[in-house]
């Protein structure tokens, strides 16, 4: 079965942003709210995550459950744009006006993923 263009490139970004969880743990680490337990260990498991959830995405038979749990993990991310928000540390330097745009970001990002469900 052939796909939109969209859906790839959907795929492809989780795989890339997952991929960057194991380059670049540092960022995800400073960001990762302090209340969770094992940060690093939390980072790496978020990152083997998308990068499954991508490549799942390409497999008919695994797409309804990847797009169900992509939903479901972007829900989750929302506990991270939430804490970012809570004070300067937290925010990592990112500007306010930034962290606040982030989270239609992720709202679209559901919709995005749950578009795919009727293919």
């Amino acid at each position: 079965m052939t796909y939109p263009w969209h859906l790839y490139l959907m795929a492809i970004l989780y795989i890339a942003a997952g991929c960057f969880h194991f380059i670049k743990p540092k960022i995800y680490l400073r960001i990762m709210p302090r209340y969770l337990p094992n940060p690093k260990l939390l980072v790496y498991l978020s990152g083997a995550l998308e990068i499954l959830l991508g490549i799942g995405i390409w497999i008919p038979s695994l797409k309804t459950i990847s797009i169900y749990t992509i939903i479901s993990m972007l829900m989750v991310f929302l506990l991270v744009h939430f804490y970012m928000l809570s004070s300067k540390k937290a925010s990592a330097g990112i500007p306010f006006w930034l962290l606040l745009l982030r989270i239609p970001v992720q709202f679209a990002l559901m919709y995005w993923a749950f578009y795919y469900l009727k293919l």
